[in-house]
């Protein structure tokens, strides 16, 4: 038996490289299957050579007859990138509210992460709130949830927005806050989205901001304020400043800005205080909203 503390050894391995579920029931034999595939693509060969050959001598007793191998029909070939965006940008705009967009992201199927995710993160918090908060992409915890922000950047997020007196779950609008993210699926193994998928579920967050009406747009992290801004500067430099945020649906520009994702600040604590002052620049200006 292998010793317990090698088989732990081997599980924080997984865990370390980003394998931390199982997308399967049962494991999956490459091996076998490729020696399949491999005696498959021999079969039609085989025929051949067979055909070729001189008929054997006559006998009293025939073989049977070879069968002829089974061809598997081609997998149906997914989406073209424009297709998948033209049907993303029909579904995002034929959505009237909230209810309805949730219910064609649930119809969509041109991003691939939908087939690896479990669940579908949309928002969380007071739909009539005031500010719109957007990060990246839902993490492990946010999966098993169907909510985005839930595991520990959900709870130090939370803890930022308290500290200015700001609360996903107020019933207050002018102190509640909505969070979503760009991306609406877990990428597997908490990998960043690519430009891709984050393209593909653009036309759904832009739609969100539409509906909910915000007073104030804040991008949770480096890709979240990006894809919204429009920027090419890193976090480092997008945030402590404000920008204007525009869709060619909303009635008036709306004011955004960039934040640091929880997640950074779990991993570089010294940055928290510009973090706070970041908090307090966005008290002010809603303030005065």
């Amino acid at each position: 038996m292998l010793d317990q503390q090698i088989i732990k050894a081997v599980l924080q391995w997984h865990l370390d490289t980003g394998v931390d579920e199982t997308i399967a029931d049962e494991p999956q034999d490459r091996f076998a299957q490729f020696a399949a595939e491999q005696a498959q693509k021999a079969a039609p060969a085989a025929g051949a050579r067979a055909q070729a050959a001189p008929p054997p001598a006559s006998s009293p007793s025939s073989a049977p007859a070879a069968r002829a191998p089974v061809v598997k029909p081609p997998a149906p070939k997914a989406p073209s990138d424009q297709a998948a965006l033209a049907d993303a940008v029909q579904l995002a705009h034929e959505a009237g509210d909230l209810d309805g967009l949730r219910a064609a992201l649930e119809k969509f199927d041109g991003c691939a992460l939908k087939a690896t995710a479990s669940n579908l993160c949309f928002i969380d918090g007071n739909q009539n709130a005031r500010l719109l908060l957007v990060g990246e992409a839902p993490g492990a915890e946010e999966d098993r949830q169907g909510l985005p922000f839930v595991g520990p950047s959900g709870q130090l997020l939370d803890a930022m927005l308290a500290s200015v007196g700001l609360d996903r779950r107020a019933d207050d609008p002018a102190n509640a806050a909505l969070i979503s993210n760009t991306v609406f699926w877990r990428p597997p193994g908490n990998r960043t989205p690519t430009p891709r998928e984050t393209a593909l579920c653009l036309p759904f967050i832009e739609r969100l901001i539409e509906i909910v009406g915000p007073k104030a747009l804040v991008c949770v992290g480096g890709p979240s304020a990006k894809s919204l801004l429009g920027q090419s500067r890193g976090i480092t430099r997008l945030r402590g400043k404000w920008f204007s945020y525009e869709t060619p649906g909303m009635t008036a520009p709306i004011p955004a800005m960039a934040l640091y994702h929880p997640a950074y600040l779990l991993r570089s604590p010294a940055m928290k205080r510009d973090a706070w002052r970041d908090l307090l620049m966005l008290r002010r200006k809603f303030d005065e909203l």
